[in-house]
């Protein structure tokens, strides 16, 4: 899939912005500060309905404007989608050829963005909800249905903490309605574990392969799912669910004490092994780097194969974070294979790396040249 065309009205520093890309390589090329990354931001809210960088989607609105929309013309192997977003005090709005959705669910995955920035190198060592928000938005992405036990299962667990309180300074310690949220967490978490362990196993083998071409077959890249479960290998969603219930059961004195749910796919983290060393905790900088940027790039070919064609690919001032090497294995991996679009203050990164002639868009303060080949 490649993204034709996008226009913007009230977008950040952009009024009034259309341009057409290339379906190959496109390069915002500008110093910092200039609106290379609200733009590159642009597409990414158009495919997710959310940003990367803030949670404050009154930040994309235009100062003294009401709203803020993004439209896109994709290209798709089933033909062309006509995309809108619209940001507003009230709220998102989003359309399909013309057409509200009635549900963000609905409109997710319509377009599929894989976003490499140089936070991402900190995948492997940073927190680890990073690393949820990480499989949470690439599952969803994929599957929406993803998404909506996601949000079911959050709404729930907040309940249910704000159940606990309650019954921390209450005489009556109804612990009915406690199971019944319990239950229902466990509905939906089943749901959330099953998906989570199956895109993991599919990612792990992807990432393997790439890997061991980065490191000319030096190193074995595995990824563990860290749960407080003890999960089987082959369990479906029912058994998950089970032991999900059960187990919440078992952790209601410790959570009434420390008044939140101890246990559940919300508490869930990854663990990567470089030659079954956690690289993590004993990996030098080097092979973390080479870690994330194989996960990175294993999404890229998941979604090929999940979807039947390749993602659209936002690199946002990664290159400069890469040494020479690894910049070569990542362009060499891109080209003639998916739409990317690049942010970057030198084209330095690019010399004789590239075998195609990149679109480039100079941007200086929110006015974009170059919209040719």
């Amino acid at each position: 899939m490649n993204i034709e065309k996008i226009s913007l009205r009230s977008y950040r520093n952009y009024e009034s912005l259309e341009l057409d890309f290339s379906p190959k390589l496109n390069v915002f090329l500008g110093e910092n500060a200039q609106g290379k990354t609200n733009l590159l931001e642009s597409i990414y809210v158009l495919s997710l309905a959310r940003s990367h960088r803030s949670n404050n989607e009154k930040e994309m609105i235009q100062w003294h404007q009401e709203f803020a929309r993004i439209e896109g013309k994709v290209k798709k192997r089933n033909g062309l989608l006509d995309l809108t977003m619209i940001i507003s005090s009230k709220g998102k709005k989003t359309k399909v050829n013309g057409l509200e959705q009635s549900k963000l669910s609905h409109y997710v995955g319509n377009l599929n963005v894989i976003l490499f920035a140089p936070e991402d190198l900190s995948l492997v060592k940073g927190a680890p909800q990073n690393r949820r928000k990480f499989l949470d938005m690439e599952i969803g992405q994929i599957n929406p249905q993803y998404l909506h036990h996601l949000s079911i299962y959050q709404n729930v667990l907040k309940q249910r903490n704000q159940y606990l309180k309650k019954l921390a300074f209450s005489s009556n310690k109804d612990l009915v309605y406690l199971d019944v949220l319990s239950e229902q967490l466990a509905n939906a978490g089943g749901f959330v574990l099953f998906h989570r362990l199956k895109f993991l196993k599919k990612l792990e083998v992807w990432a393997n392969n790439i890997h061991q071409k980065i490191t000319y077959g030096k190193e074995n890249l595995t990824i563990n799912y860290k749960s407080q479960l003890e999960l089987g290998d082959e369990m479906d969603e029912t058994q998950l669910f089970e032991l999900l219930h059960t187990e919440l059961k078992n952790t209601v004195e410790k959570d009434l004490k420390h008044l939140t749910t101890s246990i559940g796919p919300h508490r869930d983290d990854l663990l990567f092994f470089v030659n079954e060393k956690n690289v993590q905790n004993f990996g030098s900088q080097g092979q973390q780097r080479t870690t994330a940027l194989s996960v990175k790039l294993a999404e890229i070919e998941l979604i090929n194969e999940e979807i039947g064609e390749y993602p659209v690919l936002l690199l946002d001032d990664v290159l400069s974070e890469l040494d020479d090497d690894r910049q070569v294995h990542l362009m060499e991996f891109i080209e003639n294979k998916l739409q990317t679009f690049l942010t970057t203050t030198s084209l330095a990164h690019l010399e004789n790396k590239l075998s195609i002639t990149p679109r480039i868009f100079n941007i200086s303060e929110g006015i974009v040249e170059g919209n040719s080949d």
